[in-house]
């Protein structure tokens, strides 16, 4: 793995191609152990970065000769706390949902939570996306602990999500 530096100052444009990002942005604001600040905060926000940079790649790609489920990276994996699909109300979970797809369908309007909030698994599709998440326990996953993650996986090219990720 290349260590590329501060991730606000990379432009994604000037990254080598690859099909995957797997990112996992600062916790803390998201946390209910936290402040609650929650994507608006000075950690967790750098969840945008990771957009930006996608979307970077994916354009460069793309000028690149590429089309379709062929641009690069075609997978996004974001990996967080649970707190995540409460914080702010939900809204700071469904901006996460809105900002990943609109990586691929720029005039994606997510909705709001269901009421009672966002459920711990679930997955969206569009037009050639989609997006999934769950929550899972780290200790099934080689952590010595019990530890309460959310995972997403987006396809920025496909229908895969769900089943890459619940299969």
């Amino acid at each position: 793995m290349i260590h590329l530096g501060d991730i606000t100052k990379i432009n994604g444009a000037e990254i080598e191609p690859v099909d995957c990002i797997t990112a996992g942005s600062p916790c803390q604001d998201l946390s209910v152990a936290g402040k609650r600040a929650g994507l608006e905060g000075e950690r967790s926000g750098l969840f945008m970065e990771q957009i930006r940079i996608i979307k970077e790649m994916r354009k460069a790609d793309e000028q690149r000769g590429r089309t379709d489920e062929f641009i690069r990276p075609r997978y996004m994996v974001w990996e967080n706390v649970p707190g995540a699909l409460s914080s702010n109300m939900g809204e700071d979970f469904r901006c996460v949902l809105e900002e990943t797809v609109r990586i691929v369908q720029e005039d994606a309007d997510i909705p709001g939570p269901p009421k009672g909030g966002w459920p711990y698994s679930g997955c969206i599709v569009g037009d050639g996306w989609s997006v999934a998440w769950r929550i899972h326990d780290a200790q099934f996953w080689g952590v010595p602990q019990r530890r309460k993650r959310i995972a997403l996986v987006a396809d920025f090219g496909g229908r895969s999500a769900s089943e890459i990720l619940f299969v």
